[in-house]
């Protein structure tokens, strides 16, 4: 039998759900079913099931038309992430574009609603937002040389068309940037502006409009921390739900069939929970509240809510109010270890938050600092097959939501504006010394690892702190940022130029200071670079340019790539590079 860590990536799991509203026994789900990460077209009623995306890298996502007659996800060729939306009958069939005629592009959101589509795109030219109404040639509602997208950002899908189909929600950037966007509505038929709500120097959010009236729900920031808002674009009138009694951030999620009440998610370290809040009683009820973490809830049409819930020890399900088990591929993947959620200051005083999570037995352990990407995001005490095959080798693994990090408010997050680099690099140093003076980690044995943004910060501490590392895995990293903003997608150079400030050429000294490509002579650690070969947010030829740096001076250096972009959906590959890794930290361990 496979051992244990293999066994929590081969066995198929869920990590998305959708179904029509009108016909909510058709599901469509993202499964690794087949080996890879798909979309699939699940009928509720009869258990039948078959995959619906075919080509490509795979599909990560998943929507249905309104009606249920299709299946819709996005075509990715090489995993470049450049592609189209594609709809395959639920019945089985063909897949077809969505919407025809349009160029591939860059996915900037999408939305289904009644008999129109809405579909956010970014090409090398420009931003734009197409529209269809009852099948008829999508057209060009936006363009602008500025970043844009349809509705909700991630996960697509929600937040752009009004249920009726008559209004459609895009964030722009013309009073600030892609980090700082505001929010307008148009007349589908007339392309009028019916709204516009802007935050000036504030991040808006489009989530979802109510089922019921032109109302829509967005994610606002002017407390300082995420907080609900409800709009009417026509009116104008505007009512923020401050929750003040709520610590963390709190953001709505779908509105409740009748139209009176919200669900939200309630997020505060490592406890999650949903609530319902009544809009008329402005009070909230308790509908879900555990440890662990709560993704991609969802109300059924009569009230009921399915949500992924997952954490350190348990294998993600799809679960409803009651705890049941809405949807199951059979038996779960083994579950792992807890995670022990840890608080350390840096050194400005301001107290960071992670997680610890360490074989059985008593420290102190050799111990992987693992960097986690975007750099918006942040780890929760949540499922990941890694960081478990990580600890069944016998590694301890700390987990740092440094800042810049998602969850602790718009300050924290956006502590790495025109600052990146050096402040996570802090925040991570510090955790690590909090391990190592608790007797948790040995000093003599500590790896480094991160992927995506968390590569990007790998090889700029493996120069920084030099010492402190025994080896260092990159994960699709950025090791030249002056090529990599060059060579990037054009919504990633956008997202450069919005948090460093500007461009390499008009910030050439700050570039230089932040990017890892200046301290590569300074690299004493053996590093493993684990790229993929058509990645658009952190392209192959810089990642090659730093391994050059290093094989130059013939420092010890190993690249493995793969045929993908900056996800491998394949189960195979993400577990050759957890093999590659501790094969790789394996030799090191315990030398000198």
């Amino acid at each position: 039998m496979e051992p244990a860590w293999k066994r929590r990536f081969t066995v198929p799991t869920i990590s998305e759900v959708r179904w029509a509203s009108s016909v909510p026994d058709r599901l469509g789900v993202v499964s690794t079913e087949g080996g890879s990460s798909h979309a699939w077209a699940w009928d509720l009623a009869t258990g039948e099931r078959r995959q619906a995306s075919s080509g490509g890298v795979g599909a990560e996502e998943v929507h249905l038309t309104p009606d249920g007659s299709g299946v819709v996800w996005w075509f990715d060729a090489v995993g470049d992430e450049r592609g189209r939306w594609m709809v395959t009958p639920f019945e089985g069939g063909e897949p077809r574009p969505l919407l025809a005629g349009l160029p591939d592009g860059w996915m900037m959101g999408m939305a289904l609603a009644a008999n129109t589509v809405a579909v956010g795109l970014s090409t090398e030219d420009d931003y734009a937002v197409f529209v269809s109404r009852d099948g008829e040639p999508a057209r060009a509602l936006v363009r602008h040389d500025r970043p844009l997208g349809v509705g909700l950002e991630w996960p697509q899908g929600s937040g752009g068309l009004a249920a009726d189909g008559s209004l459609v929600c895009f964030r722009h950037s013309d009073h600030g940037d892609i980090l700082h966007q505001a929010v307008r509505v148009l007349d589908v038929v007339t392309g009028a502006t019916v709204g516009e709500l802007a935050d000036t120097g504030l991040q808006l959010m489009p989530r979802v409009w109510s089922p019921t009236a032109p109302l829509l729900a967005v994610v606002q920031e002017r407390t300082g921390i995420e907080r609900p808002a409800v709009w009417d674009p026509a009116s104008g009138e505007r009512r923020d739900l401050t929750l003040a009694e709520l610590e963390g951030p709190v953001t709505p999620i779908e509105w409740f069939p009748d139209g009176n009440a919200l669900l939200l998610m309630h997020e505060l370290g490592a406890h999650h929970r949903l609530l319902r809040y009544d809009l008329a009683a402005a009070d909230t009820t308790t509908l879900m509240d555990l440890p662990g973490t709560i993704d991609r809830a969802g109300i059924r049409p009569k009230g009921d809510v399915w949500s992924l819930v997952h954490s350190g020890t348990q294998p993600p399900s799809f679960r409803n109010l009651a705890g049941e088990e809405a949807i199951s591929l059979g038996e779960p993947p083994p579950p792992g270890v807890s995670s022990r959620a840890l608080r350390w200051p840096n050194p400005h005083g301001q107290t960071i938050e992670g997680f610890f999570a360490a074989p059985g037995g008593s420290g102190p352990f050799p111990t992987i600092v693992s960097v986690h990407g975007g750099p918006e995001w942040h780890h929760t005490d949540g499922w990941d097959p890694t960081t478990q095959a990580y600890v069944d080798h016998g590694f301890a693994v700390l987990m740092v939501n440094y800042r810049g990090s998602t969850g602790y408010g718009t300050a924290f997050r956006e502590a790495l504006h025109g600052n990146i680099g050096f402040p996570e690099s802090e925040d991570l140093i510090a955790g690590l010394d909090h391990v190592i003076d608790a007797g948790m980690a040995d000093p003599a044995n500590v790896f480094l690892e991160g992927w995506s943004w968390g590569g990007y910060l790998a090889m700029l501490n493996a120069g920084l702190h030099p010492g402190r590392w025994r080896a260092v895995m990159a994960g699709i990293p950025t090791g030249d940022y002056v090529a990599a903003h060059y060579e990037a997608a054009p919504p990633l150079r956008a997202w450069d130029e919005a948090m460093i400030g500007g461009s390499p050429m008009d910030l050439p000294e700050l570039y230089r200071e932040r990017n890892p490509m200046t301290y590569v002579g300074r690299v004493t650690a053996p590093m493993l670079v684990i790229a993929g070969e058509r990645d658009s947010r952190c392209p192959l030829g810089q990642v090659m340019t730093y391994a050059h740096a290093l094989r130059a001076r013939n420092h010890p250096v190993e690249v493995h790539l793969y045929g993908a972009g900056h996800h491998a959906n394949d189960v195979d590959e993400r577990i050759r590079h957890v093999e590659l890794t501790m094969a790789f930290f394996g030799r090191f361990l315990g030398q000198g």
